[in-house]
């Protein structure tokens, strides 16, 4: 019995901790202008990080909702370069083609 629940310790409950802590201090650093995935998958950023427990996140142009930040899940990735604020030499010819597979894409379809 001793056994088993070492294995079970080791397998389920002390990873789930281990998430559940990161899950905390994503939350405990939450500021304004931090981009987010919500647990219904929708992505905005942050436009006032309450300390209630609910925070205001911008989805679209205008469009703020007001969200627990329990539902937040994670954070999403900036780009190196949109994060710096400068442009590298080939991102014109990497946007241009990624442009052009998206009409073909859309040309494939039809």
């Amino acid at each position: 019995m001793v056994l088993i629940f070492v294995v079970f310790y080791f397998l389920l409950i002390r990873p789930q901790q281990r998430k559940f802590k990161e899950h905390a201090a994503l939350l405990a650093a939450l500021k304004k202008g931090d981009e987010v995935i919500t647990a219904g998958g929708i992505v905005g950023k942050v436009i006032e990080a309450d300390k209630d427990g609910i925070s205001t996140v911008e989805i679209a142009s205008g469009v703020q909702v007001r969200v627990t930040k329990q539902s937040i899940v994670s954070l999403t990735a900036k780009p190196q370069a949109a994060a710096t604020g400068k442009k590298g030499k080939g991102d014109a010819h990497i946007k241009n083609d990624n442009v052009a597979l998206k009409k073909e894409q859309i040309a494939n379809d039809n």
